[in-house]
């Protein structure tokens, strides 16, 4: 048993067609076989999150991606934010969400605590 870390997709590929290969032989629990396989299926989960991880879209996407779903325009998000002029604010990134605002817009459009906590992305500039 020659079990290596994987680094690359180059490993990882290998790394498959081994728990293929192993998958075939059907191991019985307790062999050499067995203990390699669930090592290598616990090498491959674990490159596959840093891999491929699936962060959460920042506060601002995450409400114009729900604005968009619920069919909102900028002064449907008044109550939740404040006046017009701060919804735009929030929205181009200019100003960053209260807890209050976080509260609301949480509740109110039923989005994630923890997608709104985040720190807003700031707009690049030049």
């Amino acid at each position: 048993m020659s079990i290596r870390p994987i680094h690359n997709e180059t490993d990882y590929d290998k790394a498959l067609d081994r728990v293929d290969t192993l998958m075939e032989l059907d191991p019985a629990m307790g062999t050499i076989e067995s203990d390699e396989l669930e090592v290598l299926v616990l090498l491959i989960e674990k490159y596959e999150e840093k891999a491929w991880a699936i962060s959460e879209p920042d506060p601002v996407e995450a409400i114009k991606l729900r604005m968009e779903q619920m069919h909102l325009k900028q002064q449907d998000l008044v109550p939740y934010i404040g006046n017009k002029s701060k919804v735009s604010e929030v929205l181009n990134r200019k100003v960053g969400l209260s807890l209050n605002m976080i509260y609301n817009l949480a509740k109110g459009l039923h989005l994630p605590l923890e997608v709104l906590v985040q720190p807003v992305e700031k707009m690049k500039v030049g």
